[in-house]
């Protein structure tokens, strides 16, 4: 349940960033829990956002004692691709979405197992189209992943899930006091509202009252 939490929290951080035209680099997460799902982050920047450009990024991975990487699977928007059997049915991309200029090459594991355990290789190839010529960047960063059988409740997560549960309450306690405010604001003005009317009535009899004994004197002066 933590884990899935902090993914889907990674998720909307790395999102939220590019949605705003802005850009920050995150470093990924490196424990998975067996059986779970686990979200690799990989993110680079564009240094220069006015210029279009078309990104592809490619995830290698090699195991624990091996050599060798192998070639996993490859973006080229809007086709994501497994490119390794061990892998089949199991990666999801969770980059860039709707554009070719990617920023975030993120992807899911679903079903971990202790097999996965190793380092994958995120490779962004950028092609910049410059005015005069087009430039060709190449970045890659690595994930040392480590697969659990349980989540390591650490003294950081534990405090942010209390302080979580906290927020929650003071925020359902604040909510109380505004609609309390705000009851208490309303039934005031319509108070001073009854109020206001009571006392243009009170003036309007006062001054019908007025009215009428002035035509009583005028009547009683003709006489």
């Amino acid at each position: 349940m933590i884990q899935q939490l902090l993914s889907s929290l990674l998720v909307f951080v790395l999102c939220v960033p590019h949605c705003h035209g802005g850009c920050a680099e995150v470093d990924s997460m490196t424990e998975a829990v067996a059986g779970e799902s686990f979200l690799m982050g990989c993110i680079s920047c564009k240094r220069r956002e006015e210029v279009q450009a078309h990104t592809t990024v490619d995830w290698h991975f090699r195991a624990t004692g091996e050599e060798e990487y192998i070639h996993i699977f490859h973006y080229d928007h809007p086709h994501p691709n497994t490119l390794h059997g061990d892998f089949n049915d199991r990666l999801e991309w969770q980059g860039t979405m709707g554009s070719k200029d990617v920023q975030i090459g993120a992807v899911f594991i679903h079903n971990v197992t202790f097999n996965d355990t190793g380092t994958y290789r995120c490779t962004f190839q950028r092609t910049l189209f410059l005015p005069l010529d087009n430039e060709y960047i190449t970045v890659e960063k690595e994930v040392e992943l480590t697969v659990v059988a349980e989540a390591n409740r650490e003294l950081l997560s534990v405090v942010s899930e209390i302080m979580m549960y906290v927020l929650i309450v003071v925020l359902q306690l604040w909510m109380i006091v505004v609609l309390i405010h705000c009851y208490n604001k309303i039934w005031a003005e319509h108070e001073a509202r009854d109020a206001r009317k009571a006392l243009r009535a009170q003036k309007l009899a006062l001054i019908k009252e007025s009215l009428d004994s002035k035509d009583n004197c005028d009547g009683v002066l003709l006489e």
